[in-house]
């Protein structure tokens, strides 16, 4: 039997130095009437922050938090899909890694963890975030609930009314959860004013976060597209790494869904620093396009404009996505590094529609017994169209997937699914 040492990393892998060319630093509007990065200082805690800045190659995970991991169950499963292997009747063959064996269900477990542990160690008694489809609002309830520290939650309005069951779970964990918009903020105020009836954002939902741990001197904690999420986020490709050198086995095509970036990231950005795989796959929706009508530029990643302007390909910060049922994928943004590496050709991406990607859950469910997050769904209609286009040339290579979160708390989504498609 192996020892989870061998696998689980001692150490977080930071793409920032490997990258092909220097990153744009964040920046502030030249009609800024005040520092965004000093607002950061401010709301950040700032263990966390100095990771989000720092250029090191790796990072040291503390002693304590790596057995936190471990209790909480990593190393996560990295499975062989035979049953779609041989549903597909591809040469290739797929792996996957398991991200929805964790206690909350996905990989935002993974940096919820870690910046929790260093609130604690800050004496932070109460953090806030936002949350989209709810798995990292989950993770934030219950990673703070284990160092004894208070939650505050916004949750995307159209998510908190689709998935009933997150809202449930995080309060279960302790955690206070609001639908944003809400009353609890001038951001939200000035939202509703001028739509009540609106969806809202994971956009909206951040700004009000970062408004109401500003107001009540909480610290607000960060889920995705900034660079730190994706730093704690790489013990997933590590451990990836680890497992398939245990197995003699080398992947040839990497692939990911991506909301924000941290999910993909954590997954394909140890293999691309290591010089393993020919080719990556970053994997969004069609319904929110920014892989293929995003512009390469300075955006804010909230929609108020309260945190830094970064360089990122964005669809604009006031862009309100449509209420599609992935709703960790409704953000307008993608991270700096992988946009970078996107527009650098290093790394390919695909767009898929809610349909598409609601026949490859159910054959994936069908075929290996796992319901998947609707977002890991974009993620495994790539691996269907990529073994198939693998078939047909007869190429027998080997595809690893990060299948990012299971959806068992997704089920009355994929019941609307069903009612419009099956």
């Amino acid at each position: 039997m192996v020892d989870n040492e061998e696998i689980v990393p001692k150490v977080w892998y930071n793409i920032i130095p490997d990258l092909p060319k220097p990153l744009s630093p964040p920046r502030d509007p030249p009609s800024s009437d005040f520092s965004r990065i000093e607002l950061l200082r401010e709301i950040m805690p700032k263990e966390v922050l100095r990771q989000q800045f720092t250029v090191e190659r790796f990072v040291k995970i503390p002693d304590e938090l790596k057995e936190k991991y471990e209790i909480l169950g990593r190393p996560t499963p990295l499975m062989r899909a035979k049953g779609l292997e041989k549903y597909l009747n591809t040469p290739a063959k797929i792996y996957f890694k398991y991200e929805g064996a964790t206690p909350t269900g996905s990989h935002k477990i993974n940096t919820a963890l870690a910046q929790s542990y260093f609130s604690l160690e800050e004496g932070i008694t109460h953090v806030v975030t936002e949350t989209g489809a709810g798995q990292w609002g989950t993770a934030v309830a219950f990673s703070s609930s284990l160092f004894n520290i208070e939650s505050s939650i916004f949750m995307v309005k159209v998510s908190y009314n689709q998935k009933p069951m997150r809202k449930t779970i995080m309060k279960l964990y302790g955690a206070h959860v609001y639908p944003s918009p809400s009353d609890l903020t001038e951001v939200g105020k000035k939202t509703i004013k001028e739509n009540h009836d609106h969806p809202g954002s994971l956009g909206i939902a951040m700004s009000e976060a970062i408004e109401f741990a500003l107001k009540n001197k909480f610290k607000y904690l960060v889920g995705s597209v900034l660079d730190v999420a994706i730093l704690h986020q790489s013990i997933i490709g590590l451990e990836a790494i680890n497992q398939l050198n245990l197995i003699g086995e080398s992947p040839d095509i990497l692939i990911g869904c991506v909301g924000g970036g941290s999910n993909f990231g954590g997954f394909a950005f140890p293999f691309i620093g290591n010089k393993i795989g020919e080719e990556f796959i970053a994997v969004g929706s069609k319904e929110i396009p920014k892989f293929s009508k995003g512009e390469y530029k300075y955006d804010f990643a909230d929609t108020a404009g309260l945190l830094p302007l970064i360089k990122m390909i964005t669809l604009g910060n006031n862009y309100v996505p449509p209420p599609i049922y992935s709703g960790g994928l409704r953000y307008h943004g993608v991270a700096p590094s992988l946009s970078m590496l996107i527009r650098e050709g290093i790394v390919k991406w695909k767009e898929y529609s809610e349909k598409e990607i609601y026949e490859a859950a159910k054959i994936f469910a069908k075929t290996q017994g796992i319901v998947p997050a609707p977002e890991s769904a974009h993620a495994i209609k790539a691996v269907i169209e990529k073994s198939l286009e693998l078939k047909k040339n007869n190429e027998k290579k080997t595809i690893v997937f990060n299948l990012s979160g299971h959806g068992l708390l997704d089920l009355t989504n994929y019941e609307s699914m069903m009612e419009r498609w099956s």
